[in-house]
């Protein structure tokens, strides 16, 4: 499956949620030593990434997301075994109250 270089906060929530029904992991990964707070992240250590299971998806994020982005094609060619995509905006854009509504949450009449 192809995925894109970059996903937005709401496309990375999004997707984490229906991949891992499927059994694909979902990580994201500080570059920066700085945890988003609210959010489950790892610290870059590619010895550890490369324990998950092939085909999992590490999304990096840093302050901005452009040092990430920058670096992406380094991350692809260090994991090629796994999907490697930079989250937009990184920590700065991270929304810490963001979260997705299941389709049964919202009021119905």
């Amino acid at each position: 499956m192809n995925y894109p270089d970059e996903w937005t906060q709401k496309e990375f929530l999004e997707n984490k949620k229906r991949l891992e029904k499927e059994g694909v992991a979902v990580v994201l990964v500080d570059t920066i030593l700085s945890p988003i707070e609210k959010a489950d992240t790892i610290t870059y250590n590619p010895y550890e990434l490369k324990q998950y299971p092939e085909g999992s998806i590490f999304v990096f994020y840093c302050d901005t997301g452009k040092a990430t982005m920058d670096r992406l094609k380094e991350y692809k060619e260090k994991f090629p075994q796994h999907h490697c995509i930079s989250l937009k905006g990184g920590r700065g854009y991270w929304r810490k109250n963001m979260q997705l509504l299941d389709e049964n949450d919202t009021n119905k009449d």
